[in-house]
């Protein structure tokens, strides 16, 4: 079997979009994407005729494409995250498909954390709610590139275009004030197909790109690959006297030749040969995994990160940092945790939860950590893989804690009403 160039896998990696779903409850998320999948041609027939039998009215109910967890068709709502694979001609796409309920908040953190693009629907009755603006301020926090508001039931409204507007108006008020920088308006009714995946007839007025011609054509956020690279070690490989090391490199390229530092040692050396997939390279390039040999003897270990000499990062054992906790237990001063960041997992202490003093399930908030090592890190704003970590219980191993070091948490969802 021929072995992809570099170039290819950039290439195929270009082709990928991540996205994520976001909305208030019954806001139609489920239904967008069955009738994404149905239209596009991307449902096999057993399982449209599977979802066929379980449909209590006339047509199919296509929010039974997605609603898979048996809770989920029971309640009539989405309560966890669910990841749909499909490609068109032009694109391959995963989806992120997050629950709406306020009480599961940290799912669609956990979705949009490594999207390119958010789909926030609204109801075009109801227009902006609470629930809203606070999708609006994770997608601000996650730093997602792209940002659809996809005002959905307009069916509902009369297809009236003043409802549309006056919907747009009020969301970008909002997106103004937390800084996102591009939002495309889709005026759509996932239930009767307008402006999903064929242009509408009924909003004549309406000259922009459905949802999947704008979900095929967005520009595939290009930091993983335009940035200072960034190398974190996962595996020490030895053969002889020759140490190898392995791991996926999360943002820019590496070349033979460059040199390179590593850290937390501050050590400076020469990348002398690159193995990807198994064969020599004269460069790997994110999202790629390789092995990296090195011109000196150097005490490298899993967790340490290879990085430019000339585009070092902040080493520190103090991080600040916009989280959103995960857990039931609450996260207070003085709690002990493990930090984890890339491949490394270090000891940590809570020093400050500014305002109440806790975080509690699903509350997004600002901490500051002092770790037991000094760690290598980006602003998330810079890179959001080596700017993000989780923090973990050191005793049960339980995920409490998503952060991105040095962002400023969101005020209040209903600060901007």
């Amino acid at each position: 079997m021929a072995t992809a160039k570099p170039s290819e896998a950039t290439a195929a990696e270009a082709d990928l979009l991540r996205w994520a779903t976001a909305g208030s409850v019954d806001d139609g998320k489920s239904t967008l994407v069955g009738r994404l999948l149905h239209d596009s041609k991307s449902v096999l027939a057993d399982q449209l005729e599977a979802v066929a039998r379980a449909s209590s009215g006339e047509g199919p109910d296509l929010a039974l494409l997605t609603d898979g967890l048996r809770a989920e068709r029971e309640q009539g709502i989405t309560i966890d995250v669910a990841y749909r694979y499909f490609a068109t001609p032009r694109r391959r796409f995963i989806l992120a498909d997050t629950p709406g309920h306020v009480q599961y908040t940290r799912n669609m953190v956990t979705g949009a954390s490594t999207a390119t693009l958010t789909v926030i629907l609204v109801d075009a009755r109801k227009g902006v709610v609470e629930q809203t603006r606070r999708h609006a301020a994770v997608a601000a926090l996650l730093r997602v590139p792209h940002v659809v508001l996809a005002v959905n039931k307009m069916d509902l409204v009369g297809y009236e275009q003043s409802v549309f507007r006056g919907i747009v108006e009020e969301f970008d008020r909002i997106v103004a004030e937390l800084g996102i920088p591009e939002v495309t308006a889709i005026p759509i009714s996932a239930l009767a197909g307008d402006n999903v995946v064929e242009k509408s007839t009924r909003m004549d007025w309406y000259e922009g790109p459905t949802v999947l011609a704008h979900l095929e054509n967005v520009p595939v956020a290009d930091e993983v690959t335009d940035g200072p690279a960034r190398f974190p070690v996962q595996y020490v490989i030895r053969s002889g006297d020759i140490r190898l090391y392995a791991g996926q490199l999360a943002v820019g390229a590496l070349r033979v030749g460059d040199r390179v530092t590593v850290l937390p040692s501050g050590r400076t050396t020469t990348v002398t040969g690159i193995d990807v997939l198994g064969a020599p390279a004269e460069l790997v390039r994110s999202p790629q995994s390789g092995a990296l040999r090195l011109a000196d003897d150097l005490d490298v270990s899993r967790g340490d990160l290879i990085v430019p000499a000339a585009a070092l990062p902040a080493v520190s054992r103090d991080v600040e940092a916009a989280v959103c906790h995960l857990h039931e237990r609450p996260l207070r001063p003085g709690d002990h945790v493990l930090l984890k960041h890339t491949t490394r997992t270090v000891r940590a202490v809570v020093r400050r939860i500014p305002g109440p003093g806790r975080l509690d399930l699903n509350e997004i908030g600002q901490v500051a950590l002092r770790t037991a090592e000094h760690l290598a890190f980006d602003r998330y704003e810079d890179s959001r893989r080596t700017g993000s970590f989780v923090l973990i219980d050191p005793a049960d191993g339980a995920t409490l804690t998503a952060g991105m070091v040095g962002a400023t948490a969101p005020g209040p969802p209903d600060a901007a009403a």
